[in-house]
């Protein structure tokens, strides 16, 4: 046996949840927020800052017993493009695939102009994706584009 140090950190598996992984490790406690995970009764484990050869840095999250939902899984492209969603059954892999970011966003997002009708009245919010690559929004109604940046979630 030899006294040299642990280089790695061991992770037990769950039988049953989901993983994201790929994460953009600014943005791993905004997903967690996202999907509510800070107020979740099921087990938690996230990291952040992971080394990752694909993305230099990364985050991870492991919820045990929780599947998302596709609009669950919409909010998490909106703030982690590049995430792979991992559902696990009885310690196996039964899915794996990458979030994609929708074409339109309905009743998730705020609208940035403060004059939108929906933000004075009860009507859902309606968007275009118009860039899927560095997130604008464009409203349906007042036809201002919201930025990444001042994505606010509903």
């Amino acid at each position: 046996m030899t006294d040299q140090p642990r280089k790695e950190l061991v992770v037990s598996a769950i039988e049953n949840g989901t993983v994201i992984d790929h994460i953009p490790s600014a943005n791993v406690f905004q997903v967690m927020k996202i999907l509510g995970l800070d107020k979740t009764e099921n087990q938690v484990l996230f990291g952040t800052n992971l080394i990752s050869r694909k993305y230099g840095s990364k985050g991870i999250i492991k919820v045990r017993n929780q599947f998302f939902e596709d609009r669950e899984i919409n909010k998490i492209s909106l703030v982690a493009p590049n995430a792979t969603l991992i559902v696990i059954k009885d310690f196996n892999i039964v899915e794996k695939r990458q979030v994609q970011v929708p074409d339109k966003i309905e009743s998730m997002v705020k609208c940035f102009n403060p004059k939108c009708i929906t933000n004075h009245e009860a009507i859902p919010t309606r968007f275009k994706v118009v860039d899927k690559e560095d997130l604008r929004l464009l409203c349906h109604y007042c036809e201002k584009i919201t930025k990444k940046e001042n994505v606010q979630f509903i």
